[in-house]
């Protein structure tokens, strides 16, 4: 059974499933509904417009920023690291945006991993619900932990986790900090405050 997460707490990786080494990291969401008033309300009415958020996972070498995944550059660290692709929508259960790691072909200085949201649009988390990452463990499609982001607000960026190596293994925190910037690269510095 997955672990959920809170704000600030952390779990072992390698305790939830031992030799774990190709893990995926999913982030999902679904835009606000809105009022509509009383018709809205008796027809389910929900957001016309859709919500464009990008997952990126940073990655750090002793607080240095190493390189970037995310929709513009799918493959990094040798392919360590593969983001699986742009979902413009949000629209859908599951997971929208899905980056896979194999943490043993990560090079040997890469010691945190930090997965972050950003709204390319502007579009800020008051207009998303359901926002959360999660980790699953490849080798049988297991989640492990799950984050949920609670926080609505003018935002446009989330740090929302971090795996930070441990020893041959690694550790996920949640962190769920909020930030400004409609790219990764924006997100670096706070990403970094984080580590």
């Amino acid at each position: 059974m997955a672990v959920s997460l809170t704000k600030g707490s952390s779990i072992s990786l390698a305790k939830q499933s031992p030799g774990l080494s190709r893990i995926s990291m999913g982030l999902g969401w679904d835009p606000a509904k809105k009022g509509g008033g009383f018709f809205g309300k008796l027809f389910g009415s929900s957001s016309s417009d859709s919500i464009d958020l990008d997952a990126s996972c940073l990655a750090f070498a002793g607080g240095r920023h190493v390189d970037t995944a995310y929709f513009g550059r799918l493959d990094i660290l040798g392919g360590a690291i593969h983001h699986n692709g742009d979902n413009l929508t949000g629209d859908g259960d599951g997971d929208d945006e899905v980056i896979d790691i194999d943490t043993r072909r990560l090079p040997a200085e890469v010691d945190a991993l930090v997965l972050t949201v950003n709204s390319f649009r502007g579009q800020t988390f008051d207009e998303v619900d359901n926002a959360f990452c999660r980790v699953v463990d490849r080798s049988n499609d297991r989640e492990l932990a799950r984050f949920t982001l609670a926080e609505k607000g003018r935002h446009t960026g989330v740090v929302m986790a971090i795996l930070r190596r441990a020893g041959t293994s690694w550790d996920m925190q949640a962190i769920g900090k909020v930030a400004h910037g409609r790219t990764a690269a924006d997100l670096v510095g706070p990403a970094r405050d984080c580590l």
